[in-house]
Parts: C-alpha cells; sequence; structure tokens
C-alpha cells in the first residue's frame, strides 16, 4: 500500500477500513470490531477497533445500517480503499489461462473481438462486460481480401479501426487462386485510405466502364462498401453476462438491478462515462462520484485500448459498489493490454 495515503488516516484507521471492505465484499453482512480483530493482526482489542470504526464513520468512510451493530463501507471507503490498493495485482492461474486461450484464436473483425471480449470479462470477474467499438464516424478501408468458398467468394472489407463487412459473391469460374490473390491486392490499392462514401463513389464509376467478371466484382464491392456507410456513426455499447447481475439480485436491490439494466438499454449514460475514461490510464467510477453510477448504486471499472500509441476504444466492467475490486482492476488491465496487442497486430 501507499504510506503516504495510509498516514490520511493512520495506519490503524487505514487497516481496519481495508479489512472491514475486504470482508463486507466477501459476505455482504455488515462487519462487526470482533470479526476485524480476527482477522487483522494489529493487536489491539475489539473496543479499541470499536473507536475507530466510529472514527472512520463520522469520517464518511463507513455508515451504520439501523438493524445491524456492524457497520458497512461507503462510497468514500470504497474508494480510499482503491486507491490505496498496491499496483499490479497479479491475475490467478485460472483468469490468466481463459484470457490466453481466447485471444489464441484467430481474429479479424473489431467489433467480433470487443462482443468475444465482453463475454470474457464477465466470466472472469461475474459481472457485466463492456466495451465500446471504435468510433466509425470517418471510417477508411484498409484492404480488401477475396477468400475462396468452393463456387463462391467471401468478399472482405476491413475498415482501419477494425470493421469487418462481408459479402458472399459468386466465384468467376475463369480466376484461379493466384489470379484472385491479384485482384484483391490490386482493389486493396484502389481504396485504401479512402472513406466509405469515396470509396463507394469510386467503386460505382469504376464498375459503369469495367466489363463482365471486374464490373461484377465492382459491384459487389461498391455494395459492401455501402454497408460499411451506413454503419458510420453508429456508436455503441456491446454488453456480455449481464445476467450475472440478475443473478447479484439478491444481495444487490432488485430495483438497482432494473435501473442498470434500462441504463445498458439506453446506453447513453453507459457510452458517456466509458468515453470520459483517460486514454492513458485505468478508471474506477463509485457510486456517488457519478450522477449515473450513483442512481444505480453500481460501479464501473474501464481501462482503454489502442494500436500502438493510437486510443480506439474503452472496455470495462460494470457491478455492485460492492466489488472485489482488486480481482476487477487487476482482469480489465490484463485484458485492455490483449485487446491493444492484437488491435496494433492487426494494423487496426
Amino acid at each position: 500500500m501507499d504510506s503516504m495515503s495510509e498516514g490520511d488516516l493512520g495506519d490503524r484507521k487505514a487497516t481496519v477500513l481495508r479489512v472491514l471492505v475486504e470482508e463486507y465484499v466477501r459476505t455482504g453482512e455488515p462487519v462487526g470490531s470482533e470479526t476485524i480483530a480476527e482477522r487483522a493482526a494489529i493487536g489491539v482489542a475489539s473496543a479499541t477497533i470499536r473507536n475507530e470504526m466510529s472514527a472512520l464513520e463520522e469520517l464518511g468512510y463507513l455508515s451504520h445500517p439501523h438493524t445491524s451493530a456492524g457497520r458497512i463501507p461507503t462510497d468514500l471507503g470504497y474508494r480510499y480503499y482503491v486507491d490505496t490498493l498496491p499496483s499490479g495485482g497479479k491475475l490467478r492461474e485460472a483468469q490468466r489461462r481463459a484470457i490466453s486461450e481466447f485471444y489464441a484464436e484467430a481474429m479479424i473483425d473489431m467489433e467480433e473481438i470487443l462482443k468475444g471480449t465482453t463475454q470474457l470479462l464477465s466470466r472472469l470477474t461475474q459481472y457485466a462486460g463492456l466495451a465500446v467499438a471504435p468510433s466509425a464516424t470517418d471510417e477508411r478501408v484498409l484492404r480488401i481480401e477475396l477468400i475462396e468458398l468452393g463456387s463462391a467468394l467471401l468478399l472482405l472489407v476491413v475498415g482501419q479501426h477494425g470493421r469487418v463487412d462481408k459479402q458472399v459473391v459468386d466465384r468467376p469460374e475463369e480466376l484461379d487462386s493466384r489470379a484472385l490473390a491479384a485482384i484483391g491486392r490490386h482493389l486493396t490499392e484502389s481504396f485504401s485510405g479512402m472513406t466509405a462514401r469515396e470509396a463507394r463513389l469510386q467503386a460505382q464509376r469504376t464498375a459503369r466502364e469495367a466489363q463482365g467478371t471486374e464490373r461484377d466484382l465492382l459491384s459487389a464491392v461498391a455494395v459492401t462498401f455501402a454497408q460499411m456507410q451506413q454503419a458510420t456513426g453508429s456508436e455503441h455499447v456491446l454488453v456480455g453476462g449481464a445476467a450475472n447481475l440478475a443473478g447479484e439480485a439478491a444481495q444487490w436491490r432488485r430495483e438497482t438491478v432494473r435501473r442498470l439494466f434500462e441504463a445498458l438499454e439506453r446506453e447513453s449514460e453507459m457510452l458517456r462515462l466509458l468515453r470520459e475514461v483517460s486514454p492513458a490510464e485505468l478508471s474506477v467510477t463509485i457510486g456517488a462520484e457519478d450522477p449515473a453510477t450513483e442512481q444505480w448504486e453500481a460501479a464501473i471499472v474501464a481501462a482503454p485500448y489502442r494500436s500502438g500509441e493510437n486510443p480506439l476504444g474503452t472496455i470495462g466492467v460494470v457491478g455492485p459498489t460492492r466489488m472485489d475490486y482488486l480481482s476487477v482492476m487487476t482482469a480489465v488491465q490484463a485484458v485492455a493490454k490483449r485487446v491493444s496487442e492484437l488491435a496494433t497486430a492487426l494494423g487496426i
């Protein structure tokens, strides 16, 4: 822990708060002084710990449910806990293996990668995984590929941010594999760097002047560019494992879960929160720190992903404020690193 941060409260209060948060996250039950005395090796009596808990309550770090002698953390208590966590937490072996196996699969479509990433984050944390794809606002063509499917061809248009638009077309009988590869390279050279609109107009113009096979392929390419253009600006939040939030309902108030599901459907608030994540570092938003998470009684842990040094989007996890922050923060950071490596390798 950061000794300077601990000094804000003093070592004993900081230890009491840390143990209380971890015990409350583990059990969901208000924590009493006897439990802390058992869990924390600070060598003082329960009465002394009760005094420290009362002081922490007066300072706003703990609250005292009416029906219990124990206390629970407030949003401020969680914030102090998060800010004093050790840096560089380690993944559990099962988490490390799950991440490694998922990203070992060959993938080129950034949206598919991100959909899978939200499910992976949900499995790793048992909360809901979130991702915002790179903005498609001026999506430019990166490359075009023609893949043989027996008597058909799969036409792929890959955008600079990893979007992949697909279309199946008839395969011209006179073109062998070498000729198809050459056509793919020629199409890439012709349209790479253009916006979807520019590429569509250029493909339509060229198709009108072409003959036979070339005209058919260019017409198919133009249709695919049109699909890409229609998707421009349709930024949205991908959500995986939302059912895990419903599974929390017994501990987390049902009204809170209902409001959060509505927010996931509306997207605008979630998009705003995820867009505000610093392009340089992990972000943790807890309860009352933002009007949205305060309404949901939720916490969001999010991190940017990038291609090289270029920020592309955000991934994260949403769950109750009573969250295993160290485990979630470690998982989100590790996954963001792998998504960044994959985006960089794909040249997105």
